[in-house]
């Protein structure tokens, strides 16, 4: 990266800079009354007799006592009502989609925030559980009927996840591709248990000769069939994006308005965290520290796309998840690409999505396929290391060192 004239070498990953609020829930306004009055009373008392420094004469308990004893509770009300911290952070956390996920919320009650959350990883495990690409599920029912030559009906949110997904591939001029499950599989990405491996080389000059792609998927209505049987829908690159729109959505029919949630470095925000921004932050993949700091505003979506995430290492070359559909393989020219979407209904997909195709762009296209995708806050980083970004997103960014 050059900044003031040098050049710095990071990699980031996102590390949300989440600040836990310890303090405990405040009680019931009513409840908050009486501890006030009891504390104004016990700070002055001393052994069954009530005394109080008023005026600056002390009194038995006499009307004027009385008056001072009120006087004094309405005051430590009102010092209560101004200085009680705010409502807590709750926090809940799982591990879904292959990676850690965590919901913030903050300003709600905390029975109520705490079922909100519980609800939306529920939503999260059913997602992942739907459309897991190689346990079975309703989407390797997909591939085996694809692969079969089959042509099956498939449910009506199935449906329309591919029909989004196709859309959004051939925005990218299908560098973000779903359809290629076969491709990622044949890389060893497709497992529980992964073994660093290279493909077959035979297998790789075959898929480069006949590449699939979910634009040979067909749909009409919820009939689906596919004119290249090595097309294999894998979700892996979409699909945590869809949760995050969902996620957001029920949380704002179950009340909560002020939320932050992270699964696995893709991240939206809903409203503020106690009247401030969420602030979240771009950190060293390779080592502790930040290298940048950003307020998340209402209703955006952050996401990257990384050499760091998943990936294996041989004979010292590193081989990520992230694969060009046309060559076959991952690239060498990128460590990172960070996307800043603005609030929309779809922000989260976007942020997970289109990272991808800015991702395999390239030193010289980069810009030119942000551009084409609509995405104006971008950061990417070389294989060199060097830091570039667009000018909106610079102006957002808080560089640390």
């Amino acid at each position: 990266m050059r900044r003031n004239g040098k050049r710095r070498t990071a990699r980031p990953i996102f590390q949300s800079l989440f600040s836990h609020d310890q303090r405990l829930p405040l009680a019931p306004l009513g409840e908050r009354v009486a501890e006030g009055q009891a504390r104004g009373i016990q700070a002055c008392g001393a052994k069954q007799r009530i005394l109080l420094l008023c005026g600056g004469k002390v009194f038995n308990h006499t009307p004027v006592m009385r008056f001072c004893v009120d006087l004094i509770g309405l005051c430590c009300l009102l010092w209560l009502a101004a200085c009680a911290p705010s409502r807590p952070l709750v926090s809940q956390e799982s591990f879904v989609f292959g990676t850690r996920v965590e919901i913030l919320i903050a300003d709600a009650p905390e029975d109520a925030a705490r079922a909100a959350a519980a609800a939306v990883l529920r939503d999260f495990d059913e997602l992942h559980r739907n459309y897991h690409a190689w346990q079975p599920s309703a989407l390797t029912a997909v591939n085996d009927a694809i692969a079969a030559g089959q042509t099956l009906e498939v449910s009506a949110e199935l449906a329309a996840l591919i029909a989004d997904a196709q859309r959004l591939s051939a925005a990218s001029n299908h560098r973000f591709d779903p359809g290629i499950g076969r491709l990622i599989a044949l890389w060893g990405f497709q497992s529980d248990e992964f073994t660093p491996r290279l493909p077959d080389a035979a297998a790789l000059v075959k898929w480069r000769a006949h590449p699939a792609s979910i634009a040979q998927l067909r749909l009409e209505g919820r009939m689906l069939s596919a004119t290249n049987r090595s097309v294999a829908l894998d979700f892996g690159g979409y699909l945590k994006g869809v949760a995050l729109d969902r996620a957001a959505a029920r949380l704002k029919a179950l009340g909560i308005r002020n939320a932050l949630i992270n699964i696995g470095g893709n991240v939206m925000a809903m409203g503020d965290k106690h009247g401030k921004p969420w602030k979240v932050g771009i950190q060293h993949p390779r080592r502790p520290g930040a290298l940048a700091v950003l307020d998340l505003r209402d209703g955006e979506a952050l996401g990257t796309s990384g050499d760091y995430q998943r990936y294996f290492e041989l004979d010292g070359q590193r081989y990520s998840h992230l694969l060009d559909p046309a060559k076959g393989q991952p690239p060498r020219h990128t460590q990172a690409v960070t996307l800043l979407i603005s609030p929309a209904p779809d922000a989260g997909t976007r942020s997970d999505a289109l990272s991808k195709p800015i991702f395999l762009a390239g030193a010289k296209h980069w810009r030119a396929v942000a551009h084409d995708l609509d995405a104006d806050n971008v950061l990417r980083i070389d294989a060199s290391g060097l830091i570039e970004m667009t000018d909106t997103l610079r102006a957002r960014l808080t560089f640390l060192d």
